[in-house]
């Protein structure tokens, strides 16, 4: 079983219900499932910046309005903000330009959503996107199982742009319990050919309301099987849904996580996770 640590690192002032995370450059870019903005915080300046991502942006929006903003993913200067899908609200996929700092485009998922929906069989009150990975040429997409059917989907997508024709697989998963409540995903990044993601047990059957937090896991899954390696409990309390990577060396992986606490609360703390591979 893989040995690891878990560290808080350190705390930022501005943004609360973190649910996303990327790093680059002593950069992390964040954003948070009740906020309209794409945050800029420079580790060692602790300075903070914001960048609207929707019309009239504020930093905590009611349940009933916010886009949810769940999953962000990176490729060459360009970053992807997608919607959970799992209200008629939330099917928003926003790219942002790092070089000019702003957003570029918003686009209604509604179609691939649905078509995602049908093809993995999912109701659509069991669909809810909480992680996203794009590497150039494939998009994976993390059906959270929260809901009724408790469905932890990978979607995978080969195609440059998802407004492009596509072929489409989906792979199911049963990932761990903790006290009697299944694990279900909230994040992923892909680290050497491999994806490793993040589970929380969270005590609810709805992609809408929130439930006791029970712990987190870390896991792994092979690419060319598209099996899972291995799962490993790291929380008894929390839980972490963004995850990205900080150092990556031939024994070990070092991980930052940020956490949702479903609270209106302007604060998130930053993690940092290291996995042992020897």
């Amino acid at each position: 079983m893989k040995k690891f640590t878990l560290e808080l690192l350190f705390k930022i002032i501005g943004i609360g219900s973190a649910s996303g995370l990327l790093y680059n450059d002593n950069t992390l870019l964040l954003i948070g499932d009740n906020s309209g903005f794409l945050y800029e915080y420079n580790i060692d300046s602790s300075n903070l910046k914001s960048y609207p991502l929707i019309e009239n942006p504020t930093e905590n929006i009611a349940k009933s309005n916010k886009p949810d903003f769940e999953s962000l993913t990176q490729y060459q200067d360009t970053v992807y903000v997608f919607g959970s899908g799992s209200t008629a609200k939330r099917n928003s996929l926003v790219e942002f330009d790092l070089n000019q700092k702003k957003k570029i485009a918003t686009n209604n998922m509604v179609d691939l959503y649905t078509v995602m929906q049908s093809f993995g069989n999912l109701k659509p009150e069991d669909f809810n996107l909480e992680g996203a990975i794009y590497d150039g040429e494939n998009w994976y997409l993390f059906n959270r199982g929260n809901g009724i059917s408790q469905r932890n989907v990978l979607f995978s997508l080969h195609a440059k742009k998802l407004s492009d024709e596509f072929s489409l697989m989906s792979n199911d998963y049963k990932l761990p319990k903790i006290k009697g409540v299944r694990s279900t995903f909230t994040d992923a990044v892909l680290v050497d050919g491999k994806i490793y993601f993040l589970a929380t047990a969270e005590n609810t059957k709805s992609t809408y309301t929130d439930g006791e937090i029970l712990g987190s896991h870390i896991g792994c899954i092979n690419l060319e099987t598209m099996k899972i390696e291995f799962t490993k409990k790291i929380s008894d309390s929390h839980k972490f849904e963004g995850i990205t990577v900080f150092k990556n060396s031939t024994n070990k992986i070092e991980f930052l996580l940020c956490e949702d606490k479903d609270t209106d609360v302007l604060e998130t703390q930053i993690y940092k996770l290291t996995l042992d591979l020897k």
